[in-house]
């Protein structure tokens, strides 16, 4: 008689479909808000954080599905 050999699996061990999309658009919606906010502060806090008016508008203008 052949064996069979059964693989069991954790329950929690692979995210499903669903909690993998609502992951996926709140980080969209996160990275929408920061490009928002970014595209708003003026030179010193552009300073402060590392960044020239050039690259704050080049990030800003990214698409909010792009990371």
């Amino acid at each position: 008689m052949p064996q069979t050999q059964i693989q069991t699996r954790s329950l929690h061990a692979g995210r499903g479909f669903v909690a993998r999309s609502l992951t996926a658009l709140t980080e969209a919606l996160a990275r929408r808000r920061d490009r928002q906010h970014l595209a708003h502060l003026d030179a010193h806090l552009l300073r402060d954080i590392g960044l020239d008016a050039q690259e704050a508008r080049r990030e800003a203008a990214k698409p909010f599905w792009q990371p």
